[in-house]
């Protein structure tokens, strides 16, 4: 006889909870002492800012890091100083945040919705190569839930076309592709600091280059236009005042501290789901490949058929996990060419041509992800212990045992 589920007043398979953001009184007392100086601004009130942004650049192997208010801003940042002009075209994947497609709008670019691979739901290198045109002048990867893209075909395709690659690494911070740190491999990498990241300060973002000329023009861009060695009120270039504070620094140094032993255990606990979920009929993790040296999986996905659950759909078995404890969500409802921002291309912004139309864009590996296969165990879930990925896969068979 099969368990009562919980979504009808059975006992939970997981009643662990699992926190986050994970902190203690080392975090409290440096952003106390931030509080209690007084100096809390920036540029010029401490240097908590410039020593973060050193430490996480040494972190990503990269040369240059630029804080910013927020990850969409990061994009932003990074396009403008790649030197999109109006009306170019920008690659970039459906499956995924909207701001990744909405800050190539905001530069008054177009973006070119392309598909995602069946397998690992990240950008599919095929598709970038048949999306180009003499208007593309960028492409943004997207390491969706901290798997990296295929970075070496990416690289390829866009040296062969003359292209800059800016790196979405809002899900990936510490994962690593081929022993790199995801960000780091293309002209900018762009990672947020939001609530729900693998390092969060709450809100913020960050750009991360080896490029010397990105570096001043994204650093003017994010202090309203002034240039290194100018006067406080010398402008050079059209930015704004993306800058963050002292007191999200200090958090950010401090939860910098642990992100690499965590971003271990989500990875070690992410292939023990893979082992687990292995023996369950209709529940298939995606593919990683052996160039993915780290996942630092912001998001553990599977795909779920239905066939195997006695035709129950993949939103209500999402329900159904939910109920029995896992941290999980059934993910996006609809690609982003879907959304009414682009369906109705309510841009305000002037320079999309007029045939540019969404309402023909199809991405069916994305349209099937969103419809009817994801389904997301979320980050936090991930740094629990092995014991809580086995009641993860006990969760699963209940519901695969009561409904089929």
């Amino acid at each position: 006889m099969s368990e009562k589920l919980a979504i009808y007043g059975g006992s939970k398979a997981v009643t662990k909870e699992f926190p986050w953001p994970i902190y203690d009184s080392g975090d409290v007392d440096a952003v106390t002492e931030i509080v209690q100086s007084g100096k809390w601004g920036n540029p010029d009130c401490g240097d908590e800012i410039a020593r973060f942004e050193s430490d996480f650049a040494a972190y990503c192997g990269s040369k240059y890091a630029i804080t910013c208010v927020n990850g969409s801003v990061s994009l932003r940042l990074a396009l403008i100083a790649c030197g999109v002009k109006p009306g170019d075209e920008v690659i970039v994947p459906p499956y995924t945040f909207i701001t990744t497609a909405s800050s190539v709008i905001e530069c008054n670019c177009v973006p070119v919705f392309v598909d995602i691979d069946a397998d690992t739901y990240n950008i599919s290198p095929a598709a970038i190569e048949a999306a180009i045109t003499e208007r593309t002048k960028a492409i943004i990867p997207v390491h969706f839930g901290g798997l990296a893209c295929d970075m070496d075909a990416i690289m390829d395709i866009a040296k062969r076309h003359g292209l800059r690659v800016i790196e979405d690494a809002a899900h990936a911070h510490g994962a690593e592709y081929k022993g790199k740190k995801l960000g780091s491999i293309g002209d900018v990498g762009s990672f947020s600091f939001q609530s729900s990241k693998n390092l969060t300060s709450g809100e913020g973002g960050i750009v991360i280059t080896d490029d010397d000329e990105l570096y001043a023009m994204m650093r003017s861009l994010r202090n309203v236009g002034r240039i290194e060695g100018g006067q406080w009120y010398d402008h050079y270039n059209p930015g704004c005042n993306y800058r963050i504070t002292q007191m999200q620094a200090v958090l950010l140094s401090h939860q910098l501290k642990r992100l690499e032993a965590q971003t271990q255990k989500r990875n070690d606990n992410g292939l023990y789901l893979n082992e687990l979920f292995s023996d369950i009929k209709g529940i298939t993790p995606l593919t990683r490949s052996e160039a993915i040296t780290l996942h630092c999986y912001h998001i553990y996905i599977f795909k779920y058929d239905p066939n195997e659950f006695g035709g129950l759909s993949r939103n209500d078995f999402a329900a159904m996990l939910a109920a029995e404890g896992v941290p999980s969500f059934k993910g996006y409802p609809h690609p982003l060419y879907k959304q009414p921002l682009f369906q109705n291309k309510n841009f305000m912004c002037y320079a999309i041509p007029d045939h540019v139309d969404y309402t023909q864009v199809h991405c069916p590996n994305a349209e099937q992800a969103c419809s009817s296969d994801a389904v997301w165990i979320l980050q936090h879930a991930l740094l629990g212990e092995k014991e809580d990925m086995e009641a993860f896969a006990h969760a699963i068979l209940k519901i695969q045992r009561a409904v089929s």
